[in-house]
């Protein structure tokens, strides 16, 4: 409250218009070395000496000293917690989530929940837990489509989101790959949501030809079953590739198929026996037993520390052979090409690593 003298003129007139000047031993409020647009300096009289030489340097340079009535010092700016951008980046990204203000393909494929929610799980896994090196990312096109076989094992079929992932990371157009899974995958309910999330879809070649002629690269484990669930005695033998399919998906797009092989993925549950008849019960490929599972429950489905080496073979041209499509022969012969180019990069990658579970 003011009193009845305050805010007038020397007139007697109210007039809270007009600024009333400062007492000389007062220093309006500054912050970051600037004071308020609001609060203007008051004008120098000729009583006031002005330190001219503080006018050179510049506003955001100048230094808060304490005045004469026991102001404390501004405090300058801290940068933006990084913490804050993603508690806030979250809350967007679940805002959307909740929403549906988001965008999904005709297979499901979801890329914005592959890069913040499936990758940054499987960097940790391939980066951190696995100590991947991968090598021949430039064999795989920069744009267009392209058909990457690879050789399965490991039980579980972690190679294939490992490959995914890594590929994603290295390639420098951080190209998705799309895999192609058995039917069983599509029958789980949960495994089924994260497949088709993830890009994946079914292993048939009208799903497969679709994919290539939209120019998107396509990742297909041609022993399907067979490698990732044989023993560890038989660790790293490529099994048959079936019929070739996806030769015959790949000749009919001219598309180039770019083989990998993958080392690292027989150790990390190794497969010491097979009970046949409990996965006949179950209605499973094969029922592992490994040196963890079933004896430590759920412990035992954490996977082993092993070493992995991906590498990427030069990519085998089809645009020549188009015609072949339907030639049984020719389809043969490339499934044979693929397979035998995995099999020795295979061999010559273990020379590399002597020890599975090396540094």
């Amino acid at each position: 409250m003011t009193g009845p003298g305050e805010g007038r003129d020397p007139r007697g007139v109210g007039r809270f218009d007009v600024p009333q000047p400062l007492a000389a031993d007062v220093e309006p409020a500054r912050r970051n070395g600037h004071r308020p647009a609001a609060q203007a300096a008051p004008s120098p009289t000729p009583t006031d000496e002005i330190d001219t030489a503080a006018t050179d340097e510049p506003a955001g340079d100048l230094v808060d000293v304490p005045t004469s009535g026991g102001t404390e010092p501004a405090v300058p700016d801290r940068p933006g917690d990084h913490w804050d951008r993603r508690v806030a980046n979250g809350l967007a990204f679940l805002r959307r989530r909740l929403s549906g203000d988001y965008e999904v393909d005709e297979f499901g494929f979801d890329a914005e929940l592959t890069d913040a929610v499936f990758h940054p799980l499987l960097r940790l896994l391939y980066r951190d837990w696995f100590r991947t090196e991968v090598s021949g990312v430039e064999h795989v096109p920069v744009d267009g489509p392209a058909l990457v076989v690879g050789n399965h094992s490991g039980t579980v079929a972690l190679d294939a989101l490992i490959l995914s992932a890594a590929l994603h990371d290295k390639h420098p157009a951080h190209r998705y790959l799309r895999l192609l899974g058995a039917d069983l995958v599509f029958r789980m309910p949960v495994v089924s949501e994260l497949a088709r999330k993830t890009g994946g879809t079914v292993a048939c070649n009208p799903d497969a030809e679709r994919l290539l002629s939209g120019g998107d690269l396509v990742g297909v484990f041609p022993e399907g079953f067979k490698g990732i669930g044989k023993l560890y005695a038989d660790r790293y033998k490529l099994q048959r590739f079936g019929r070739g399919g996806f030769v015959s998906a790949a000749l009919r797009t001219g598309t180039p198929i770019v083989p990998v092989a993958i080392v690292g993925g027989e150790e990390i549950y190794p497969m010491l026996a097979d009970i046949k008849p409990l996965a006949r019960l179950l209605k499973l490929p094969y029922f592992p037993v490994t040196p963890t599972f079933p004896w430590l429950g759920p412990l035992g489905m954490v996977p082993l520390p092993s070493k992995w080496l991906i590498e990427f073979c030069p990519p085998i041209p089809t645009a020549h052979l188009t015609d072949s499509a339907d030639d049984p022969l020719v389809v043969f012969n490339l499934a044979d090409q693929v397979r035998e180019t995995i099999q020795q990069t295979l061999h010559t990658l273990l020379e590399r690593r002597p020890d599975p579970f090396g540094p």
